[in-house]
């Protein structure tokens, strides 16, 4: 933190920028006007090397940009472009961060790369803890490995909101979970936002006997004083139950979220929101909905969500598919199909109750019939899984040799972003051709309902 307020980690070195390299040119944009193709790099914007994608943003927001350019040959070019204040370019790039991936320094028990096999694609074992993707993307970050002038880019570049896992609030609790030192400075951290009038969206996972009982309560509470004037500094707080693997180290000294337990935790926090909604207008704190799938019990209402500030964290995100759907389903599903099809749709066993109403409206289409597989994941060794951690392996142990009909209906969060590929490696291609059937990768709602009645004479 700037003015060393608290001990630091030791200052980096400047990093290697390595040019921004180019992997789409949009069409109709100013950059495939000028001829830009994918393979050229950007080296600099206006004199400046752009670090990563907020650098560059912020760089192409002047109405006079002059670009040195690397093309795919090797040759370097320099460019200028009059454009509008604040018009995009239109360009996307490979990675977000052109210079190194900042990485986690803490020992988390639960973190869930050292809860994988060995052996796979190397990106899986990453370990990143980089405010730049959080401000980004919403991934979430510990704030415990950044040098001073990270604190200081923080604050000029005004980077909110960032995404902060915080787990417990007691200093000693949660140098615990991370095996950090440092992660006891966080209530120290929590009011340098607050001052900058800068935000966070704070994560718990709750570990049993570790975090949760008296510990949860004083986070919440110690969280929820920060939610206060204009700006607050915790804009929302997500409880997650600890997900384990059969991978996990023995030594992790975790235990899993039982029934009870989760009964336990629904219960104390739900008393707790309640409260936070007579203080502050807001619930501010939610749970996530794994909670309510493990416990057996009803999920809250649509209502109760608010504006889903912690929808990524799995906090609504039942509900607001079932709504999306009732809504998409109005509009696009028609009463009869011909000709008749069949489909198996995947998801994860710990989504079957709440999904059985898009079930039923789905095959009140005449001439659609779909089918539901609701799985749990022998690959990672969990009795309840969310459809995220689903893999290939499990798809192939529960699927060879039944009848799929036309094809598998597969929520792409299965999927590793951007490609079609499995957490255990398996491909789409693989997969579809050892089940030997087709395999419809869906990316929401609409693709959901589209897949169903696409190739269809709609009657």
């Amino acid at each position: 933190m700037p003015n060393s307020q608290f001990p630091m980690p030791h200052a980096q070195c400047p990093m290697n920028i390595n040019p921004a390299r180019i992997t789409k040119v949009l069409p109709d944009s100013i950059a495939a006007e000028i001829g830009f193709e994918a393979g050229d790099a950007i080296i600099a914007i206006n004199g400046a090397r752009p670090r990563d994608l907020i650098d560059y943003q912020f760089l192409c927001a002047d109405e006079v940009l002059e670009l040195e350019v690397l093309d795919a040959t090797g040759k370097t070019h320099t460019l200028e472009i009059e454009k509008d204040y604040d018009q995009d370019l239109g360009l996307e790039f490979e990675t977000a961060l052109f210079d190194s991936l900042i990485q986690c320094n803490n020992r988390c028990p639960f973190c869930f790369i050292d809860q994988q096999p060995p052996g796979k694609r190397t990106s899986l074992y990453l370990k990143d803890d980089d405010y730049r993707l959080s401000f980004l993307y919403g991934s979430y970050l510990t704030l415990t490995n950044l040098p001073e002038r990270e604190w200081q880019r923080i604050e000029q570049m005004r980077l909110s909101p960032l995404y902060v896992s915080v787990h417990a609030t007691e200093a000693d609790v949660r140098i615990r979970l991370l095996k950090n030192q440092r992660a006891g400075q966080i209530l120290q951290q929590l009011k340098w936002f607050q001052k900058r009038r800068l935000q966070i969206h704070a994560q718990v996972v709750v570990c049993p006997g570790i975090n949760d009982g008296k510990h949860l309560e004083q986070t919440l509470k110690d969280l929820t004083s920060f939610h206060t004037g204009e700006v607050p500094a915790v804009a929302s707080v997500a409880v997650v139950p600890v997900g384990l693997t059969r991978f996990r180290p023995p030594e992790d000294e975790l235990i899993p979220v039982t029934r009870e337990k989760a009964q336990e935790v629904i219960s104390q926090v739900q008393m707790l929101s309640r409260q936070f909604r007579q203080q502050f207008g807001s619930s501010v704190v939610w749970l996530a909905d794994e909670w309510f799938l493990i416990a057996g019990e009803e999920l809250p209402s649509e209502s109760e969500y608010e504006e889903y500030p912690q929808i990524d964290n799995g906090v609504g995100s039942i509900q607001l598919f079932i709504k999306q759907f009732a809504t998409v389903a109005a509009e696009l599903l028609p009463p009869k199909v011909y000709p008749q099809r069949k489909l198996t749709w995947v998801v994860g066993n710990a989504v079957e109750k709440a999904f059985q109403p898009i079930l039923k409206r789905l095959n009140c289409v005449e001439g659609l019939e779909v089918n539901m597989r609701a799985l749990c994941s022998d690959y990672w060794g969990q009795t309840i899984s969310v459809t995220g951690l689903l893999t290939g392996h499990d798809l192939l142990l529960n699927l060879e040799e039944q009848d799929l009909g036309d094809g598998i209906l597969l929520p792409n969060v299965m999927l590793k972003n951007g490609e079609l590929v499995f957490l255990d490696d398996m491909s789409i291609e693989e997969l579809a051709g050892r089940l030997n059937t087709k395999i419809f990768p869906l990316a929401g709602v609409e693709d959901l309902i589209k897949t169903c009645i696409s190739n269809f004479v709609q009657v």
